[in-house]
């Protein structure tokens, strides 16, 4: 049975401190970045526990199976159960996994901890619908943006920071470290973050059920989901591709160079903030179509120059920060929409949308790998602008005054 106390804390949530944001934006980088260690060190880590080399790809994809299995079957429990110990026990899951995943000499160990280190780390989207139930509502999509920027960060620093650990270290000490770190994140977590007890009282079947209800009744969370998997499909495309061609003969980059154009990146994450503000000021359809046009001339523009000239080069880091700020911008829109439709549903709407997303970049790494074997970086750029293309043609036929009356 609800009681007052806690009803009153689900519908009138205490306002975010600028400490609290930084620390919830520091865990969701932190947390995120669990996901993309694996990527730069699969090879020399397959070689190590002696898994054939036609099976190296299993590293990153269980990670990637974990995390979407948790996205649609744990993410939803934020609003059923109380959130801070929910956020703190997934961060406990992915600690003892990190130091399972360091600890394994042979195939099996490995893999399944990698399995776990993906179904750990959507602490990450337990964090972010938190947040936007502590915010007030004039502040919530800047709050959001400013977390969701310390979840990009995480995201690109972690290959480069990865390859930098294991060159002076072993793969090994790479989980360790960042086991260190979650220890020491959760137990502030713990320590830092308020309790909230949602208001919802079901069960967890009836939970899950909800969610196809939500999928097929919210046109909202039906187009900014489309919108973000496009997007996001064309993000994993372009880093998938870009370090096998900046590796290739146009360009001929070794580790270090490849890693400081993936950092280039990073600065694209500077859009958070300001998608959150735009969309504070009912700018979210002005803002959703600059960043799915930024998307496409990123790619466009890396065709202006001859592969492998100094211009091209520069074009190339452009485009990475160019793309980075357009996904980071719809992104941000997107979540700040769809948490519009209600307070006792943001965690399953978090859940389906960031479930949906996660498949697009799934298959656009799938594409982008295939492309680029099949027509280099010119087919596989192709793709990739198709990609955002085929979202502002979606975007196109979307009502605006009907979308705007449902966030409002």
């Amino acid at each position: 049975m609800t009681t007052p106390a806690s009803t009153a804390q689900t519908q009138h949530p205490p306002g975010l401190s600028a400490g609290m944001t930084f620390l919830m934006a520091a865990a969701c980088g932190l947390i995120a970045a669990n996901l993309y260690y694996t990527q730069p060190l699969a090879g020399p880590i397959a070689v190590d526990i002696g898994l054939p080399a036609e099976a190296t790809g299993l590293i990153v994809t269980l990670t990637q199976i974990g995390y979407g299995l948790g996205l649609l079957l744990l993410v939803p429990l934020g609003d059923l159960l109380e959130n801070r110990r929910l956020i703190v026990t997934m961060i406990g899951l992915v600690t003892v996994a990190l130091i399972a995943a360091g600890l394994s000499t042979t195939p099996g160990p490995f893999l399944t901890a990698s399995l776990a280190i993906g179904v750990g780390s959507v602490a990450v989207q337990m964090i972010v619908p938190f947040a936007a139930n502590l915010a007030p509502d004039a502040a919530r999509g800047r709050v959001v943006g400013n977390i969701m920027s310390g979840l990009m960060v995480g995201i690109m620093t972690a290959r480069p920071i990865s390859g930098l650990i294991a060159g002076l270290s072993s793969w090994h000490a790479v989980f360790y470290i960042s086991a260190i770190v979650m220890v020491g994140l959760g137990t502030l977590l713990w320590v830092q973050l308020p309790t909230r007890m949602p208001a919802a009282r079901l069960s967890y079947g009836q939970l899950l059920k909800s969610m196809a209800k939500l999928l097929a009744t919210q046109p909202v969370l039906q187009r900014r989901a489309a919108y973000q998997a496009f997007q996001f499909a064309a993000f994993s495309l372009f880093w998938t591709v870009t370090p096998l061609y900046l590796a290739g003969p146009r360009f001929g980059l070794g580790h270090n160079g490849i890693a400081l154009f993936a950092l280039a990146g990073v600065a694209g994450a500077i859009a958070s903030p300001i998608a959150g503000r735009l969309a504070d000021k009912g700018l979210v359809w002005p803002a959703t179509a600059f960043g799915l046009l930024c998307v496409g001339v990123a790619f466009a523009m890396t065709q202006i120059a001859s592969e492998g000239s100094t211009i091209a080069l520069t074009l190339l880091t452009i485009a990475a920060i160019l793309l980075d700020f357009g996904v980071t911008m719809t992104l941000v829109t997107g979540q700040r929409s769809i948490y519009e439709l209600g307070a006792e549903l943001r965690s399953r709407l978090n859940g389906l949308f960031m479930a949906i997303f996660f498949t697009g970049g799934a298959i656009g790494s799938a594409l982008g790998a295939w492309a680029f074997a099949s027509g280099g970086w010119w087919f596989a750029s192709m793709i990739g602008f198709a990609l955002p293309a085929t979202a502002v043609a979606i975007f196109l036929t979307e009502k605006h005054g009907r979308e705007k009356s449902l966030q409002h």
